[in-house]
């Protein structure tokens, strides 16, 4: 989620590297808390990232502050009482727990009472029976329309995480590309693609007179049986129509930038190029 969001956002002529250094702010969402590895991450990568945390389950909050490490003092509290870090927060997590808000939320709620307006935002939320929300892909809904509202209109990026719907189990269910693994798209991951690409950037793809676009993609995570989708606003490329090739092309050239800028431990390229379906 990470390379891909990262990537796509910074081939939206966002300015990656001011942020990384703290430069400008870039105002993050992350919908579903998990362990807090992510906003974690992002924060402590990118000295200008301010993220707001929606974790619907208490549980999962309590977990994570309790097993996983994440600052208690990032927990934003209904009663608005003055926050004050421990101790081990203040060692472990200064300069990254003041730019962390968790909210104890449902998703749909939080984003139709804010006005904040974001530059990206990462999806990772799934019920009980570890289903994504129909509400928060279904058109119908109230959440996919409040969700565009709060997407910056030229370099807006949103990724989403999301459970392959293929059988694994069936031994003709991987495809092979250039010699590695890739789940293909059942039909629930495609509706939901397909959903968040319309609302969030409409139905049709168009340039600019500067060669950019609205656009979405997936590409496939098999080792965890997952689908990567990303949806985003000002995609740029240097010339030509927009097919597959030429926005795969401009994401690898622009994730040796990424990997570079953020120094990270990993190549972006690997999270990129397998699957890789651009959306119609």
């Amino acid at each position: 989620m990470v390379s891909a969001g990262l990537t796509t956002l910074s081939s939206c002529n966002y300015d990656l590297l001011n942020a990384v250094n703290g430069r400008k702010d870039m105002r993050v969402l992350c919908i579903g808390h998990g362990g807090g590895s992510l906003p974690l991450f992002l924060a402590s990568k990118i000295k200008g990232a301010v993220i707001d945390i929606v974790e619907i389950d208490p549980l999962v909050i309590s977990a994570s502050i309790h097993a996983m490490g994440f600052p208690s003092f990032s927990v934003i509290h209904s009663s608005h009482c003055a926050r004050s870090p421990n101790t081990i927060d203040e060692v472990l997590w200064r300069g990254i727990h003041e730019r962390l808000f968790l909210y104890e939320s449902d998703a749909e709620k939080f984003i139709l009472n804010r006005g904040n307006l974001y530059d990206i935002i990462f999806i990772d939320a799934y019920d009980g029976d570890d289903v994504f929300p129909r509400k928060l892909w279904d058109p119908d809904y109230p959440f996919l329309k409040a969700l565009s509202s709060s997407l910056h209109p030229c370099h807006g990026t949103v990724v989403v995480n999301l459970h392959s719907d293929a059988d694994v189990l069936d031994p003709d269910v991987f495809i092979a590309s250039n010699f590695e693994p890739v789940l293909p798209m059942g039909r629930y991951v495609s509706e939901v693609c397909q959903a968040y690409k319309d609302m969030l950037v409409g139905k049709q793809r168009s340039f600019s007179q500067k060669q950019c676009a609205g656009l979405g993609f997936a590409v496939s995570v098999p080792w965890v049986c997952n689908t990567t989708l990303v949806v985003c606003r000002g995609f740029c490329v240097s010339s030509g129509a927009l097919h597959r090739d030429s926005v795969l092309n401009a994401l690898i050239s622009k994730s040796l930038e990424v990997d570079r800028d953020l120094d990270l431990p990993f190549s972006c390229l690997q999270y990129l190029k397998r699957g890789f379906v651009l959306l119609s």
